[in-house]
């Protein structure tokens, strides 16, 4: 055989074993990346990242679309990579490649003219805001010698018995961590954090760093409390941020998924990243799930019912019933309008709509219109009008009856307290009993979200609305993220961007990421009344012209909070629940905000706690509370069913004086921004 016969059948045998499988390239294809090239000796790389083959292709910058760039050869098995333990560097080159080209789409994106414009704005505002706070702090640190040889030394001790219990982790001998591993947090699951001394030695030493300088904030005994809050709030923000999962060369789950794949968990990320810029119109937005899978009416929010009124401000649906007799007392629920109402109708299985009526509720649910600069002069007695009143006399009308229960969510419960305590100065009668999920009526607890309300925020806040007439839905969305920074910021920068994962499509968060926008005059009313002055615990809030009394708002009242709750704190919910002067049941259910309401009685994942009314601090009423296991839906529909024991044929929407106008979910919660 000639040297030049055999030299072609050796490459052969090299173009076959280097071939990468199907699957592989079906894979990066689902992950929305291109396939890799597998015959072309040179590619051109176009600026959204796709390859195809092109030998004399010009070459262009970023900006221009496309560059020629040498192609890696195909991926080689599997097998061969495990056996010398090595990424194949020539398809780490290419992905390194296509990293730079999605970069150039991100910068592009992100300089995109004005669009972002006022975003950015209120970044750098809040960066500021922060630089000061936590200026002020080390102020009072650095002011008094003393003072700062106390930080520095307390710091200083624990990172030096760090670093001698590192040193002798690396020497081979076992130690307890100063700081102890946590399993609650997820950004630390992987044995690496524990078992390797140089990523355990990240771990402590972040968390020492963290708890040193929350520390100092709290002892700041001379700054302003609320300036001391804002800078703990700030603080948790850059330390979330700086955690070392966060980061690829001090994680060692990225490091393992980036060697093992060559680097193609990157380069997928980074499209993934240039589309929620592209999304975000030059401000990121970090895509929580994939929201694509569901549709209203469809796979969500599926109760059957129909629209039987609608005005300027909501839609009023009435839902069919599942049992043949039904409760004579309707049931009226008002949704928060921060979020749209289907929280309470995610799917069959989490529908507390549907669990309403699996026992014999008639359910109306208020569908809040999304606004626009039509609505900027609605304010609260607005909502109270056209929103609860209307609500109550179409509800009359679809029913005959002029007596209902009724639930009020978050801030739609503050609404319906304030609603309550209105009706007590004018004896309306129509709402017999009331819960209360979520809800805060005094708000001298109320927990984070405080920092953001002082008379300079409001100021700002109510110049940037007179332009437009509302507050736009991101802004909330993204005060609610940094609550929990953690869980709703960096997992998701961590698993998009660097594992290059998309996003799953989970109902929960599909739901979340529908958010509203909110009018100028009730977003203002809202932090000044209840954030800022506290006005209705304080007897000082007005409707009408009548001064509001939740002393005399003497019904049988349910108030429910959850314990990790960061919106509505427990704390909070419990002080509020004692200003009404009727008999109260006050309910602790396990988890948070939104997941501790959403606990279905037939797959419940919480708990809850009962005792007595609420009185005297919260801790010792929780002490002496009575944990139960389950959902405490079962605990309220018994509740429920007291107040009204009479029954009556099934209610069909549409059997009364108000004809139906359009299926559910209807209109209204159908429009985005």
């Amino acid at each position: 055989m000639s040297a030049k016969k055999s030299k072609h059948m050796e490459a052969g045998r090299i173009e076959r074993k280097l071939a990468p499988p199907k699957a592989e390239i079906t894979t990066w294809a689902k992950a929305g990346a291109s396939p890799k090239p597998v015959a072309s000796k040179r590619v051109v790389v176009a600026a959204d990242g796709a390859a195809s083959p092109d030998r004399k292709a010009p070459a262009r910058g970023p900006a221009g679309g496309s560059r020629t760039v040498t192609a890696p050869a195909p991926a080689a098995r599997k097998a061969s990579r495990e056996m010398d333990g090595a990424p194949n560097f020539e398809r780490l080159s290419y992905n390194l490649a296509r990293l730079v080209e999605q970069g150039g789409r991100t910068l592009a994106a992100y300089f995109k003219p004005s669009e972002s414009t006022e975003t950015k704005s209120n970044m750098s505002n809040g960066v500021a805001d922060a630089l000061r706070s936590i200026g002020r702090v080390t102020e009072h640190w650095l002011s008094d010698p003393a003072r700062t040889l106390e930080a520095q030394s307390s710091l200083t001790v624990k990172l030096l018995g760090l670093w001698v219990h590192s040193l002798r982790r690396m020497s081979g001998e076992s130690e307890d961590p100063l700081v102890p591993y946590d399993p609650s947090d997820k950004r630390f699951a992987a044995p690496e954090w524990r078992e390797l001394p140089f990523f355990d030695f990240l771990r402590q030493a972040h968390s020492i760093v963290s708890h040193w300088a929350e520390d100092l904030v709290v002892r700041s005994n001379d700054v302003d409390p609320h300036v001391r809050d804002k800078a703990k709030f700030y603080l948790r923000q850059i330390s979330s941020a700086l955690s070392p999962s966060n980061f690829l060369a001090t994680n060692p789950e990225l490091l393992k998924e980036t060697w093992a794949s060559s680097g193609d968990n990157l380069a997928r990320g980074a499209a993934l990243l240039a589309q929620d810029m592209e999304a975000g119109k030059g401000t990121l937005k970090i895509s929580q799930c994939d929201s694509s899978k569901f549709e209203l009416g469809v796979n969500i929010a599926t109760t059957p019912g129909k629209v039987i009124f609608r005005n300027d401000l909501m839609e009023l649906i009435q839902y069919a019933p599942s049992t043949d007799t039904v409760f004579k007392r309707p049931l009226l629920i008002v949704p928060p309008w921060i979020n749209k109402f289907y929280i309470l109708d995610l799917n069959p299985e989490k529908s507390f709509v549907r669990f309403a009526l699996s026992h014999g509720l008639t359910v109306f649910m208020i569908s809040w219109v999304n606004p626009d600069t039509r609505h900027r002069d609605k304010g609260f007695e607005a909502y109270m009008r056209e929103g609860i009143f209307a609500a109550l006399d179409a509800i009359e009308s679809a029913t005959g009856e002029s007596k209902v229960t009724a639930i009020g969510y978050c801030i739609g419960g503050t609404l319906l307290a304030m609603t309550l305590a209105y009706m007590a100065e004018t004896g309306d009668g129509r709402i017999a009993s009331a819960s209360f999920f979520s809800t805060q009526t005094d708000f001298s607890e109320a927990g984070d979200l405080k920092i953001f309300v002082d008379g300079e925020s409001l100021r700002a806040l109510k110049k940037k609305m007179a332009v437009t007439g509302y507050l736009d839905a991101s802004v909330m969305a993204s005060a609610f993220n940094m609550l929990r920074p953690e869980d709703l910021i960096w997992s998701f920068v961590v698993n998009n961007y660097m594992k290059g994962k998309p996003p799953l499509a989970f109902d929960l968060l599909a739901w979340n990421s529908d958010s509203t926008r909110m009018t100028a005059a009730n977003h203002l009313e809202y932090l000044r009344r209840c954030y800022l002055e506290n006005r209705l615990s304080k007897r000082k809030a007005k409707f009408g012209g009548k001064t509001l009394d939740l002393s005399k708002v003497t019904l049988p009242a349910y108030h429910l909070a959850t314990r990790e709750d960061h919106i509505a704190p427990a704390k909070s919910v419990f002080i509020g629940a004692k200003f009404l002067g009727g008999k109260v049941r006050y309910v602790l259910a396990g988890s948070g905000h939104v997941a501790g309401v959403i606990n279905p009685a037939g797959k419940p994942k919480y708990q809850y706690w009962r005792g007595k009314a609420p009185a005297g601090e919260f801790e010792d009423w929780f002490a002496a509370a009575t944990k139960h296991k389950g959902s405490w839906w079962v605990d309220w529909i018994k509740w429920i069913k007291r107040q009204s024991h009479k029954q009556v044929p099934a209610r069909l929407p549409g059997d009364g004086d108000l004809p139906p106008i359009c299926d559910a979910p209807g209109e209204y919660v159908r429009v985005r921004y």
